[in-house]
């Protein structure tokens, strides 16, 4: 029998059987993109402008990206305002008065004013009782299956504390805002323990679990958990508080907090809606960003010999958008927004102080390659793309290069974004309640022709 007709007769693999059926699949799901604006379906909720589909009403933050003038709309600078606070004023105010901003940013997404004194420590007080886990909650939970995947080991956390709440199912406003402070306290602990174990367990280094500090900030516990002498500087402090509060929220329309209330609409337990916002922001398209910015340099650093060659890193950035470069997907990471256009306010604020850090590490030459590629990257975009609106640097585009610096591994990065939007996500979960009406069920166009059932001998 020849190596063909052997192959012949043996049956298809599990894999091979699998791959058979996913071409099935994909052929009989595939829809016409023509069908979309004949049926006027505004494919990812958002109109051929750019503009998102309007599907609620929110006090929580405000998003500002183009103006009205002369009846048109004109692209103007980003602004991000929380609760009607401009987000530049309010980081203005508390880096000002050389205080943490998290707590106070909570309070003011959650409660919708800013705190007086004595507020803000009393809410500084009530999120550090928080910070604990159930007796054995490490050993019997985190520690049992580390992956390298945070996200999924945060979520499967999530989801195990609601065994531990006799109230789980509680959706009253005093028991979900409860649910929601022990969350934000315990972000911290359920991602930074569970990387530690999978650092030890996966990857054979020594195993670290510090204990929370009540004395101490978000930010500052966040860097004390994870390194293993506890040590930080002021600085790095001050910018990792920074990144959380720029990272805090972003308006009901972003996917996972938009996730956050169609789950919330449902009726379900808090738990159930944070892990579900939770996958949402996993994706590479929402939380995952930032990771790819910095696999994106990498990869410049690898193919341009000089980086401070300006015609040679334009004509990487082109390979880039050629899909000749890096993952071949045609995107410079970190540039462009879904709703920005000449300026995400984020990244504004972000810069200078990323300026700082790096200076403060001794990576200069590669903040200025940072720089290099957001100046030229627009001009490149706007050459070769056929764009509705600007192109400017994203929060994301800074954010993963902070991350790294600080000595924040890439496992970390999303669940860091999680460790900030937690507070959206909570304040949004509230508002959907507190204003519940309906559950949220958009509706979809069924394409395809009615037919009748085949007997089995028939088909």
């Amino acid at each position: 029998m020849t190596t063909t007709e052997l192959e012949l007769t043996m049956p298809a693999t599990k894999e091979e059987r699998v791959q058979e059926l996913a071409t099935l699949c994909a052929e009989k799901n595939s829809i016409d993109p023509a069908l979309y604006p004949a049926f006027d379906v505004q494919r990812g909720l958002r109109d051929k402008d750019g503009n998102g589909v309007k599907a609620g009403l929110t006090k929580i933050s405000t998003i500002i990206s183009s103006k009205t003038v002369d009846g048109q709309k004109r692209s103007c600078p980003g602004v991000l305002r929380y609760r009607g606070i401009d987000i530049k004023d309010f980081t203005a105010g508390f880096l000002g008065s050389a205080r943490y901003g998290f707590e106070e940013a909570a309070y003011l997404l959650l409660f919708g004013d800013l705190p007086t004194q004595t507020q803000l420590e009393d809410f500084q007080s009530l999120l550090a009782e928080m910070r604990w886990l159930p007796t054995n909650f490490v050993r019997d939970v985190i520690m049992k299956a580390p992956r390298q995947d945070m996200m999924n080991v945060l979520s499967r956390s999530v989801l195990t504390l609601a065994a531990y709440d006799r109230q789980c199912d509680d959706i009253s406003v005093p028991n979900v805002l409860r649910q929601s402070l022990q969350l934000i306290g315990l972000f911290p602990l359920l991602a930074i323990y569970g990387y530690h174990c999978y650092n030890h367990y996966e990857c054979d280094d020594s195993l670290y679990i510090h204990k929370a500090d009540p004395a101490l900030s978000c930010a500052e516990n966040c860097l004390r958990l994870l390194r293993p002498d506890k040590n930080y500087t002021a600085l790095e402090a001050k910018i990792l508080d920074l990144c959380l509060v720029l990272h805090m929220e972003h308006g009901g329309g972003n996917n996972s907090t938009f996730t956050t209330h169609v789950v919330s609409s449902s009726g379900t337990d808090t738990y159930s809606v944070i892990a579900s916002a939770l996958g949402s922001l996993k994706g590479p398209k929402h939380g995952g960003a930032n990771i790819k910015v910095v696999q994106m340099f990498e990869d410049l650093k690898r193919h341009v010999r000089d980086t401070k060659d300006e015609d040679a890193v334009a004509r990487y950035l082109e390979q880039l958008l050629d899909k000749q470069a890096f993952d071949g997907k045609g995107l410079i990471y970190g540039m462009g927004h879904a709703v920005y256009s000449l300026s995400d306010p984020r990244a504004d604020i972000f810069k200078s102080f990323t300026e700082q850090l790096a200076s403060e590490k001794h990576c200069g030459e590669e903040f200025a390659l940072y720089a290099l590629v957001e100046r030229l990257a627009p001009q490149i975009i706007a050459q070769r793309r056929r764009i509705y609106k600007g192109v400017s640097a994203n929060v994301d585009f800074y954010s993963g290069f902070v991350y790294r610096i600080l000595g924040i591994p890439q496992e970390l990065f999303t669940p860091m974004f999680a460790i900030a939007r937690i507070v959206g996500w909570s304040a949004h979960r509230l508002e959907e309640l507190i204003n519940q009406d309906k559950i949220i069920r958009p509706a979809y166009q069924s394409v395809i022709e009615p037919r009748g059932y085949l007997p089995m001998a028939e088909r």
